[in-house]
């Protein structure tokens, strides 16, 4: 029995591995997307009225697409029990650097291109809301490292970091919800808007809750 969930926690490590490497990889494929810097290449395309009339949209987003991959980056460091135990200073950088990038530029920034968000007050409404609460978790993460919670710590980061990869998932969805019912385009930007971080929320209450917290 116990070499059986001895395995079996062996592969679950691998099988994390395994996810966070390929959603690392989407990451990084969609930043280069915005490399070299333009004002009217992939999605902008279709946000010009707001690139040429607000004056700060354009500084806002590009804070938040790059900011984003580092999030993810720092955050894939940040579950692992043997790397905290061999590499406790590796642990606390990456968890400073994902603590400064999400409080100072990418929730910020994620909150104001939310307020513009296409798919009118429903899509706003989700992305600021996700935008405040990724904040907030974050922010409650390192208060609570700060008064030697550990739990506390680790689950207020496992929220902060399901709602980090909702710039990977909401992706993933609209690809599946345009390839199945092939919605119109502000329908599906309603529906992704919520779709592409409130399952990641509910498992990691699923995590938190089981105590099967990622190690």
């Amino acid at each position: 029995m116990k070499e059986t969930l001895a395995k079996a926690k062996h592969y679950s490590k691998w099988l994390w591995l395994l996810l966070f490497s390929y959603f690392g990889y989407l990451m990084l494929e969609i930043t280069l997307r915005y490399i070299p810097f333009h004002t009217d290449t992939a999605f902008l395309q279709i946000k010009q009225q707001e690139v040429t009339a607000i004056t700060s949209y354009i500084t806002f987003f590009y804070i938040h697409v790059y900011s984003a991959l580092f999030v993810l980056l720092a955050g894939y460091t940040q579950f692992s029990s043997s790397l905290l135990e061999r590499f406790p200073k590796l642990h606390r950088i990456s968890g400073k650097v994902y603590a400064f990038i999400v409080l100072l530029l990418a929730a910020p920034s994620g909150i104001f291109i939310g307020y513009y968000a296409n798919g009118g007050l429903s899509s706003q409404i989700a992305f600021i809301l996700l935008g405040l609460l990724w904040f907030f978790f974050t922010l409650k993460g390192i208060i609570a490292i700060r008064k030697k919670a550990i739990i506390a710590h680790r689950n207020f980061m496992l929220r902060s970091f399901a709602l980090a990869l909702s710039a990977i998932t909401l992706r993933l969805w609209k690809v599946i919800l345009v390839y199945l019912f092939h919605p119109n385009p502000m329908d599906v930007y309603q529906i992704i808007a919520w779709l592409g971080w409130i399952p990641n929320l509910i498992l990691a209450e699923w995590l938190i809750r089981s105590k099967k917290q990622i190690k």
